[in-house]
């Protein structure tokens, strides 16, 4: 392929579907109406305390886990908004262990949130949450991050896994 021909032709832009905020808070918004319609209380039968603890740390972890990846952006002058160009290719630090902390804390705050809320439709909601922004915003950017940094992003993502968990197949 030749980076230079895709650079030349494509916005210098992600184009993703929705900032990833957004596809959270339609989750959230979502799950509570369906909590007022048709709650589910099979959540409530955890103690408060249990559930509010594992809340706790889930959100905490999540927004420790997002910070850090907002950090290193910041560091290298980069805007982290992923609908925006991006001018530098963010390696170190937590992304030497996974190329979207930012995402992967967006999921563990919100799976605090359901619960700490008692709210299994958050649950439910938390997966397709995640496949439109795994397709309409992580897989957007991947392709353009590729095209922008070409070689040093394809190498970036043979080292280190999307997710920060071990993968099975390449790219993964």
């Amino acid at each position: 392929m030749d980076d230079r021909v895709d650079r030349a032709e494509a916005p210098d832009k992600a184009g993703v579907i929705a900032p990833p905020p957004l596809i959270a808070l339609a989750a959230l918004v979502l799950a509570a109406g369906l909590e007022w319609l048709w709650p589910i209380g099979v959540l409530a039968q955890i103690g408060l305390g249990v559930r509010l603890l594992v809340a706790a740390a889930l959100a905490s972890a999540g927004l420790l886990v997002a910070v850090a990846g907002e950090r290193r952006f910041a560091r290298l002058g980069t805007d982290p908004l992923p609908w925006r160009p991006s001018t530098a290719l963010v390696t170190d630090g937590i992304y030497a262990h996974m190329r979207n902390p930012m995402y992967v804390g967006l999921g563990l705050l919100m799976l605090g949130l359901a619960i700490g809320f008692a709210s299994v439709w958050l649950l439910i909601l938390l997966v397709p949450a995640a496949l439109v922004l795994h397709h309409g915003v992580v897989r957007r950017e991947e392709r353009y991050l590729e095209r922008k940094f070409g070689e040093a992003y394809r190498a970036f993502v043979a080292r280190v896994p999307r997710y920060g968990w071990p993968r099975r197949s390449a790219g993964g």
